[in-house]
């Protein structure tokens, strides 16, 4: 690596992101790296920033923060062979875990994009109305997105605790929900869920192993699928999926396509922890989309 660019979010795990920008900089101007930071005003901003980067030509794109940062950063770098870099100073720090990113050492993680060594992944890709979004972990609609809709609605209070509440909330209103899937331009089947969840790689929300076996080599998606109208069942499985052994209830189902329509009235879908769009969606595996900065594997 000779330059590259950093794409920063100073509201990054409460804050941190701000240190781990300087450290990540530091690290990589001692190691001869040539480093360009971009802040955005907002996330529109953001990206026409990151566009111009990349037309001016740049080794990588570094992306400092959690999930949400480095989705922003997809959107500009899916299939255009550009490398992404990760800092990890995130809350969640999905994608940071699926590569054995360092998530608590900003310098370790600059020597990685320092080193160059690129991973040949996929990329889910979510085609709807608005147009084209790309993700790396997960997009899940359901009881989830629900959830995390009422928690974007919420002003009070802040951090974990809201989400929480939010959670009790929608449980206390929890129903099955009306989806109807197709697989790989099969015939749409009709089914009640609470939740379907989309995986690229395994986890979400801050390492529950929603898809416990996806793969972001192997040219597929990873479907969970959880029917489950009991509120007592769902906070039973709950603890379950941070060891990935949800699959194994009766209340769980798995598929796995390279391509899935996912359909239900008055769901919002999410991906790597942001809102995308609401359903009807075709989430499609594009195999080899992107380049991740990690460790060399030899």
């Amino acid at each position: 690596m000779e330059r590259v660019t950093m794409l920063a979010n100073p509201a990054a795990g409460h804050g941190n992101a701000t240190g781990a920008a300087e450290r990540a900089v530091a690290r990589l101007q001692e190691r001869g790296v040539d480093v360009t930071v971009v802040v955005g005003r907002d996330a529109a901003h953001a990206r026409r920033l990151v566009d111009d980067a990349l037309a001016a030509g740049t080794d990588a794109l570094v992306a400092v923060g959690g999930d949400g940062v480095i989705s922003l950063a997809l959107q500009a770098l899916a299939e255009s062979g550009v490398p992404l870099g990760v800092i990890p100073a995130g809350t969640g720090n999905d994608h940071a875990r699926e590569y054995g990113l360092p998530t608590a050492d900003p310098d370790a993680a600059a020597d990685i994009v320092a080193d160059g060594w690129a991973d040949t992944v996929d990329l889910g890709r979510i085609e709807h109305a608005g147009g084209t979004s790309w993700f790396g972990t997960v997009m899940a609609a359901g009881f989830d997105s629900l959830v995390s809709d009422r928690t974007n609605r919420m002003r009070w209070p802040r951090g974990r605790m809201r989400y929480n509440l939010a959670i009790l909330a929608e449980l206390s209103r929890l129903r099955p929900l009306p989806f109807r899937l197709s697989f790989d331009g099969g015939e749409p089947a009709s089914t009640e869920l609470t939740l379907a969840a989309v995986g690229n790689t395994r986890s979400y929300g801050g390492g529950m192993l929603i898809c416990p076996d996806a793969d972001p080599r192997d040219g597929l998606l990873d479907v969970t699928m959880v029917r489950s109208g009991s509120r007592t069942k769902l906070l039973r499985l709950f603890p379950t999926v941070y060891k990935g052994t949800h699959v194994e209830l009766d209340e769980v189902s798995t598929a796995r396509a390279a391509s899935i329509r996912v359909d239900c009235p008055g769901i919002n879908a999410y991906a790597d922890g942001d809102y995308v769009c609401p359903l009807p969606v075709t989430v499609s595996a594009v195999t080899g989309a992107l380049q991740i900065l990690r460790r060399d594997a030899g």
